[in-house]
């Protein structure tokens, strides 16, 4: 394996890299990956960067297909310019060469090839395309996935994702109702409450499960970070003036209606999220957003065998150093993979990132990035203590599955219902949710369990697997064809 400077050396020889070989593979083009590629090709290193989607933004800054003629696009978003910049600097950079961009490219699995990464990724709208490509080193920005508690009635036509609701409006210029109940637990709930108001929904109420006074028992962390404390207060002025009501330490327990939602009934709960008896009171709506959080999407780098930790909201996160590097050599993380931070922490990480990439690149880091280096770790110490605590706030209480009839669907692919989960532990002595899906089909699914993971562990009574990563061969799902061409004589 050549050191650093004989590597740099090459390059300087033969500045286009080869067509399957990068410095550097970028997965994802969210704001964390996005930041990650620019600043690394700002620092001399040749990238690719792949992503899913068509366009880079990810599920922050998803912008309306072109066929709508959306003039405004920044209209629905925070932080508009510091992505135009990017994006502007993106493209500068594939006019030279720095940065190729795969868009529509799914990686599904990464492998070590001697002293490099082989990227494996499906392409096309039905994954028929395959590409591969190798790398010497690599950095993952995957971001994150949306964290839902069933309840009765919430796979009826109108129940949508509070993320889901705010990508149907950001990408296609569609409200999913016109009088929505926005509900569940954690900060995104405001953006979109305030999101769809804006674009002419009716929001009679956001129900927040858990309740913002816990943020005032950590005044040091909130003096560290204000802009949060007066964001958190902006947000609560424009919802007070588009008259949406906010009822904390309460939850939609059931949604009601035939052929699509009619009303939901909202109780209040007590400290462990048990729904409080005689409390329950019926909102009138035509649709529910609901979504409790955001959970990292680590399938690729637990393939990689990426150590993990437990968040203080009960999910898995990436085990980083300072630098971001993760416990795998030659891997590096950023934004929500390392834990649920948002978007101004995703764009630091990004850059911190690929300011250590480069400098583990070219065999030494310049006194100019090292200085930029201290004061971006500097602040995300700060944001980081900040996620962890809104983490904490809003982590679901234990008591949440009293919410459950036992006729209720708990994997929606499956159609496993509480009943059929409560049952095999009852009954079958069920006693960790591998138990259980092996007997009730659980998280058997389209879905492979990112629905339906959190809570039939919490059905199963599993405390010792708060926090563990589900492990999957394949990050998204593949066409055999595919995959019998990634597939080695020397590997049957």
């Amino acid at each position: 394996m050549p050191d650093s400077a004989t590597e740099h050396a090459e390059h300087a020889e033969h500045p286009t890299p080869e067509a399957d070989f990068t410095e550097l593979a970028v997965v994802g083009a969210g704001p964390a990956g996005l930041a990650a590629a620019v600043t690394a090709a700002d620092g001399g290193l040749h990238v690719v960067l792949l992503d899913a989607a068509d366009t880079p933004g990810g599920q922050y800054y998803r912008s309306p297909a072109p066929g709508l003629g959306a003039t405004r696009p920044g209209a629905l978003h925070h932080g508009w310019a510091r992505f135009a910049a990017l994006t502007d600097r993106l493209g500068r950079h594939r006019a030279a060469g720095r940065i190729r961009h795969l868009a529509g490219h799914q990686v599904w699995t990464v492998e070590r090839t001697g002293a490099d990464w082989t990227l494996h990724a499906v392409t096309g709208p039905d994954g028929e395309g395959s590409a591969t490509l190798r790398a010497r080193r690599l950095l993952i920005a995957t971001g994150s996935f949306e964290r839902q508690l069933p309840f009765p009635g919430w796979t009826l036509p109108g129940v949508v994702g509070a993320a889901g609701a705010q990508a149907m409006l950001k990408s296609g210029l569609v409200l999913p109702g016109r009088r929505v109940v926005v509900a569940g637990s954690g900060p995104l709930l405001q953006a979109v409450a305030l999101s769809l108001a804006r674009a002419g929904a009716r929001v009679p109420a956001l129900v927040e499960a858990a309740g913002y006074g816990a943020y005032a028992r950590a005044p040091r962390v909130l003096a560290a970070d204000p802009g949060r404390l007066r964001e958190g207060i902006r947000y609560a002025a424009a919802l007070a003036g588009h008259r949406v009501r906010l009822l904390t330490h309460r939850a939609v327990t059931a949604v009601h209606g035939t052929d699509r939602v009619e009303g939901v009934t909202v109780s209040r709960l007590d400290r462990e999220w048990r729904p409080l008896p005689g409390t329950g009171r019926r909102i009138d709506c035509d649709a529910l957003a609901v979504g409790h959080g955001l959970v990292p999407q680590l399938d690729l780098a637990v393939g990689l065998g990426c150590a993990t930790r437990c968040g203080a909201d009960g999910s898995a996160a990436l085990v980083l150093d300072e630098d971001l590097r993760t416990t795998v050599p030659g891997v590096w993380a950023a934004g929500e993979t390392g834990g649920i931070g948002g978007v101004h922490l995703a764009l630091a990480e990004g850059e911190l990132a690929a300011l250590a990439v480069t400098g583990d690149a070219r065999n030494g880091t310049r006194a100019r990035d090292a200085h930029r280096m201290a004061a971006l770790r500097r602040a995300g110490r700060r944001m980081r203590a900040f996620a962890e605590l809104m983490g904490a706030v809003h982590r679901p209480g234990p008591g949440w599955t009293g919410w459950l009839a036992a006729d209720t669907e708990v994997c929606r692919c499956e159609e496993v219902t509480a009943g059929a989960i409560r049952e095999a532990v009852d009954d079958l002595g069920a006693g960790d949710s591998r138990t259980v899906k092996l007997l009730t089909r659980a998280g058997m699914g389209w879905c492979q369990g990112r629905t339906c993971g959190f809570p039939v562990r919490e059905l199963a009574g599993c405390p010792t697997e708060a926090g563990a990563p589900d492990r999957r061969p394949l990050a998204c799902p593949v066409p055999l064809a595919t995959l019998a061409r990634a597939v080695r004589p020397e590997d049957v």
